[in-house]
């Protein structure tokens, strides 16, 4: 039993005798540990990423490397830019956008336009009577008094509000009661142009100045006490017509004038009249900024100031008269 214990491992087939049996067949793991080692030369070198194997230098390369592919950047995106730490190192810090404000559309410049532009348009009519207190003479209506049938009907204009900050209504008036001006407080209006447009600049020279000579009628006709032309260009068509000239310079100035408007010799019934007094007040349109706010009330409230007086007056000469009938 000794012998077959000591032969168990050996065989004798074929005739060749068996070698003693070991682990060496079973796996061995320490042939795979890393160990730090260089390979041996059976071994396969592992592959290694072709960017780790290039050296960098941000010192010796002032220009990083880029990708071939553009990145697609949106429209005001910030751009990063590398930023020195208080450590030494350099880390990439994205920069604050500073978008710049939108830019304000450019008013386009106005030039004359022809009739046919806003004939479309319907004209506005004049609010007058018989012994008004005031006639305001306007330069033209603007579209959108015309598209309303109202004068002074544009929000920006001013024509209104000056009118009760003056004293010449008792009340701020709206533009829809401008057919009721003459009966409530003796006030007119009407226009040197009676087309509408944009604005003044679509006008032509020659047409205001053809204007004249219908206000001279109008005034001689309905004879207001006082021709109140709002704006400075109104009165130069009236000067160039009368004078065949330019005003000279420092000759305009605001407030009273010393002519007269709608001045009758008399004949053929009709009696002579001296005209109306003519008083040069700022233009009350919102595009109008040669002068402030406050000095457009200071030069309308002197136009107030007589105003409240001879109406005053007016009332009082009434009074008189109806006590003299009773």
């Amino acid at each position: 039993m000794g012998s077959d214990g000591h032969n168990r491992g050996v065989s004798t087939e074929g005739g060749n005798p068996l070698k003693t049996s070991s682990f060496e067949g079973r796996l061995q793991l320490k042939n795979f540990m890393f160990t730090g080692s260089t390979p041996s030369p059976s071994s396969p070198e592992p592959r290694r990423s072709q960017r780790l194997l290039t050296p960098q230098s941000v010192a010796s390369s002032p220009v990083a490397s880029r990708s071939p592919y553009k990145s697609r950047k949106r429209k005001g995106q910030p751009e990063a830019q590398d930023v020195e730490t208080s450590s030494g190192s350099r880390q990439s810090t994205p920069l604050v956008s500073f978008t710049s404000p939108p830019k304000k559309r450019s008013r386009k410049s106005s030039s004359y336009a022809p009739p046919s532009t806003y004939a479309h348009l319907p004209h506005l009519p004049d609010a007058i009577a018989p012994n008004l207190l005031i006639l305001s003479i306007g330069l033209n209506p603007g579209l959108q008094t015309a598209r309303s049938g109202h004068a002074y009907a544009h929000p920006s204009n001013l024509y209104w509000k000056l009118l009760y900050s003056s004293g010449i209504t008792p009340v701020l008036c709206k533009p829809q009661e401008d057919q009721e001006m003459p009966r409530r407080y003796a006030l007119g209006h009407t226009n040197i142009v009676a087309r509408p447009s944009r604005n003044g600049a679509e006008l032509s020279k020659a047409e205001m100045d053809e204007g004249v000579s219908i206000l001279e009628d109008k005034c001689r006709r309905w004879r207001p006490e006082v021709a109140c032309v709002v704006g400075k260009s109104i009165w130069e068509s009236v000067f160039r017509v009368r004078h065949g000239r330019a005003l000279a310079k420092g000759e305009f100035h605001y407030g009273w004038q010393e002519e007269r408007m709608g001045v009758s010799e008399g004949g053929d019934g009709e009696e002579p009249w001296e005209g109306s007094r003519v008083f040069v007040a700022p233009s009350t349109s919102g595009l109008a900024a040669s002068l402030r706010p406050e000095e457009k009330e200071r030069i309308w409230k002197i136009l107030g100031d007589w105003c409240v007086k001879r109406r005053k007056e007016r009332e009082e000469e009434a009074s008189a008269s109806k006590s003299i009938e009773e």
